[in-house]
């Protein structure tokens, strides 16, 4: 009977093992060298620095053009807390020539950033169990867009 228990035991462990891992390692990220990583985010985001070992899920990101000009939601995976990289975020953004318009730091913290005609929406959330430390959401758009509403008909 305790032999049984014992198999019941490192199965339901293995099995929640394989889970975890599942869970850890589902999303695509950009691979390579941390160089080519860097470089081709660059490319990417042009002038909008990430946190050291930062990678984009290219799964869960819409990226349209590229560079200084890219448009859309780029959804980053952070090796650093929700806090540290808030405070990256703060510190570094104005370095690279951004103006800070908003930041509340809260168990979602978001901050807005400006610069020239663009507008970037940073959202900054604590990673899940087994993922990321936190996981950091940029949503880049022209500043003075035209929105058209729909039409009701």
């Amino acid at each position: 009977m305790n032999s049984l228990k014992q198999v019941k035991m490192i199965a339901a462990t293995l099995l929640l093992s394989s889970f975890l891992a599942a869970c850890a390692s589902s999303g695509s990220s950009l691979s390579g060298t941390p160089a080519e990583v860097q470089e081709i985010q660059t490319q990417l985001l042009g002038d909008m620095p990430l946190p050291q070992g930062a990678r984009i899920s290219g799964a869960d990101s819409i990226i349209i053009g590229g560079g200084d000009s890219w448009v859309g939601r780029a959804v980053i995976n952070a090796l650093q807390s929700a806090t540290e990289v808030y405070a990256f975020f703060q510190s570094e953004y104005p370095k690279a020539g951004w103006n800070t318009v908003s930041a509340v730091k809260a168990k979602t913290s978001i901050l807005v950033f400006t610069k020239g005609d663009r507008t970037a929406t940073v959202e900054i959330n604590e990673g899940s169990l087994g993922g990321p430390k936190s996981v950091i959401t940029i949503t880049s758009s022209p500043k003075n867009a035209n929105v058209i509403a729909p039409i009701k008909r």
